[in-house]
């Protein structure tokens, strides 16, 4: 074979993204601010906010025009992508909806009606863990408890070392309701949770549910596409919710509602009532009024962004989890403390114990050494009190939850660079400046040799 026949047979290789583009397509983020918490708010690269605003410009420039031709097939493109990202069976299972708290509230707003309609009796249990998302217990309260339920809530172990932790806590608190004598009509299950983050054995916690006879499981997944693997064959849920704009760079607010395909799903509505009422759940939510759909109709555009990455999503999802972990694990070792879970129990995000000699004793403290860090040194980083429990010595109480995304740099993983330098200080000024003393014996040699200016 001569060379040139050689060269031709020669595959191309994929041009990936490069670091300087996607640092250019985060550019517009505060340059003098540290992000670490990317499961607060997400991102969006500057690519998708272009996107975005072409489709916004569509809309303004003949929106009747964009109403009639444009909107609902636009929305059609969107459920079948999110339908191949979840390996759902069938787009019309797929609704998208601007968050998880609408999402949320379309299903409970189904069980109160339950309740109302003589399906379920005063009384009747939705079971859930103490750490749901504070928005969701509130949901529960407006929706569930109103018509008459009663709620269980089952402790999380935290720190926790294994799956097995949490299923043997899940199912005390199902036997104790069957004991009782009162019917599960609905349990929900965080797929990360907020609040310390742990990523859940939610395949094996659907199965108790259905060997207990739930009547609805609801799996609330504000992370997830992105940060965990998601299959909805293999998960068996009933419904499942993702917000979009986390974890898969969707600008705000674009999430959607699965919903398994049964008898029971013509009986969901949207809680805006339009003319759409009536026409199936999908249909309800692709139009509640005259507001801007642009950040739903984005996501095709989001996934040619994502496949600029090598392995697309799942790619960047196991390069996260594993500079995130990486992180926490470097930074337990500085502070003399431990991750709040094992790595194969973290998803993009990790708990890291905090110095002890913080002291931080409440959940007032949390606020105050996360706003600290915010206003005085430009570093966003989520804060959490764990309440010691009874009995227990010398007890770890506060916790640094870390999140890592595309945008931030791998040298963040080694201890001697000045953004970790600084993470150091600045907890140790935090000391000096609330408490007006110097704790320098209490942390690590390497931390105590750090210079007081970056």
């Amino acid at each position: 074979m001569n060379s040139t026949s050689a060269s031709a047979a020669v595959t191309p290789q994929p041009l990936f993204i490069t670091p300087p583009e996607v640092f250019s397509e985060f550019s517009h983020h505060h340059p003098s601010v540290a992000r670490i918490n990317n499961g607060g708010f997400g991102c969006c690269p500057s690519s998708l906010i272009s996107s975005q605003r072409q489709i916004q410009l569509q809309w303004l420039r003949q929106p009747d025009e964009f109403f009639f031709n444009q909107l609902q097939p636009g929305m059609l493109r969107s459920r079948n992508v999110i339908k191949e990202l979840i390996n759902a069976d069938h787009v019309d299972e797929v609704s998208i909806v601007d968050n998880a708290s609408t999402a949320i509230s379309i299903v409970l707003q189904h069980m109160a009606w339950g309740f109302a309609e003589g399906k379920f009796r005063s009384g009747d249990a939705t079971v859930m863990f103490h750490c749901t998302y504070g928005a969701v217990k509130k949901s529960v309260e407006a929706y569930f408890v109103r018509a008459g339920g009663y709620v269980i809530e089952v402790p999380l172990p935290f720190p926790v070392n294994s799956d097995d932790e949490i299923l043997q806590e899940f199912r005390q608190a199902l036997e104790k309701a069957k004991q009782s004598g009162r019917s599960v009509r609905l349990a929900i299950i965080d797929h990360v949770t907020f609040m310390p983050t742990v990523v859940m054995p939610v395949k094996q916690l659907v199965s108790i549910c259905r060997e207990a006879g739930i009547d609805h499981i609801f799996i609330d997944a504000a992370h997830g596409i992105g940060c965990v693997d998601v299959d909805m064959k293999q998960i068996g849920a009933d419904f499942y919710t993702k917000n979009l704009h986390k974890w898969l760079f969707c600008p705000p607010s674009a999430a959607f509602l699965y919903c398994r395909k049964s008898n029971e799903i013509s009986a969901l509505h949207h809680p805006v009532v339009t003319h759409q009422y009536g026409n199936g759940l999908a249909t309800e939510s692709s139009w509640i009024g005259t507001r801007d759909y642009s950040a739903q109709l984005v996501v095709p555009k989001v996934l040619e962004f994502v496949n600029r990455f090598e392995g697309g999503i799942d790619g960047i999802k196991r390069r996260n989890h594993d500079a995130v972990v990486g992180m926490g694990e470097m930074l337990g070792k500085a502070w003399g403390t431990h991750l709040g879970c094992p790595p194969h129990m973290c998803s993009s995000m990790v708990m890291v114990g905090l110095p002890a000699c913080l002291q931080v004793s409440s959940d007032q403290d949390t606020l105050k050494l996360r706003t600290y860090l915010r206003d005085k040194f430009g570093v966003e980083v989520a804060i959490y009190y764990r309440p010691p429990k009874d009995g227990e010595v010398g007890p770890l109480t506060g916790y640094a939850r870390i999140s890592y995304q595309v945008y931030n740099k791998i040298k963040l993983l080694e201890l001697d660079t000045d953004t970790e330098k600084l993470l150091l200080l600045l907890l140790l000024l935090w000391i000096i400046d609330i408490t007006g003393k110097k704790y320098l014996s209490l942390l690590q040699p390497k931390a105590t040799t750090l210079p007081l200016s970056h």
